[in-house]
């Protein structure tokens, strides 16, 4: 089984995503996560997210239970706030699913 979650973003600093997710692929690698797909959108035609969304990926884990241990992990919550929360100003989740 694999658990999977798609993403909508508002990345207004490119750069420091970009840290972020160096900084972070370890830590995700270890967790048995991955990301499956990876877009920058330059044009929404429907949203329902109160923000605009300019990045949507779907991120993977062998369970559910390796990704709340990821997003827990002390480590991952110490990159998340040093390069992911100046760098994101708006996070929708479209839906998780088991396959």
């Amino acid at each position: 089984m694999t658990y999977e979650t798609m993403v909508g973003l508002t990345v207004t600093d490119d750069a420091s995503y970009q840290r972020y997710r160096d900084a972070m692929a370890p830590l995700l690698a270890l967790h048995g996560g991955g990301f499956r797909y990876d877009f920058t959108i330059d044009q929404v035609l429907k949203s329902a997210s109160e923000h605009p969304i300019n990045r949507v990926f779907a991120i993977y884990f062998g369970s559910k239970s390796q990704m709340e241990a990821f997003f827990a992990h002390p480590d991952y919550l110490q990159v998340r706030a040093t390069f992911f929360e100046p760098a994101v100003k708006g996070v929708t989740i479209f839906g998780s699913y088991e396959y």
